[in-house]
């Protein structure tokens, strides 16, 4: 079951928590704003989550950046892993990022591919909602 905040999220969510092993999943703004989450976890967990992630994705763009001798650099993944499990963090190119939580048993390739194809829908559905002139023409 996920929690619903802005708008339906569930049909981003849902698919991740049917890979076996995963725990938890969040959907956030890449400033750290939570607009879906699972029951799993209550709304003060989810908001503590989202903002970590937040902060988790910043320092790995800047050392990203600082190792390749840039100004900026995109993340494409971020997997941490702990004795509690792992922790997969894929932004958007639209501005949200999607993170789920497994046990140590996950199969973090299994992770991954349906967090990625989570992503890309996200990113299908954004795509199709790209705002429209009155005309039904190009955006204005």
């Amino acid at each position: 079951m996920t929690s619903r905040d802005a708008g339906d999220t569930a049909w981003v969510l849902e698919p991740i928590l049917e890979v076996p092993h995963v725990v938890a999943a969040v959907l956030l703004t890449r400033d750290g704003l939570i607009t879906g989450y699972t029951d799993v976890l209550g709304r003060a967990s989810a908001e503590r989550v989202a903002a970590i992630t937040s902060t988790v994705q910043g320092a790995c763009r800047t050392a990203a950046a600082a190792f390749a001798d840039r100004d900026r650099a995109e993340v494409r993944q971020i997997v941490i892993e702990s004795d509690h499990g792992y922790v997969l963090i894929v932004p958007t190119d639209h501005g949200t990022v999607v993170a789920a939580y497994g046990d140590p048993e996950v199969r973090l390739d299994l992770l991954a591919h349906r967090v990625h194809s989570q992503v890309a829908r996200l990113g299908e559905k954004a795509m199709a909602a790209a705002p429209r002139g009155t005309d039904g023409g190009t955006p204005v």
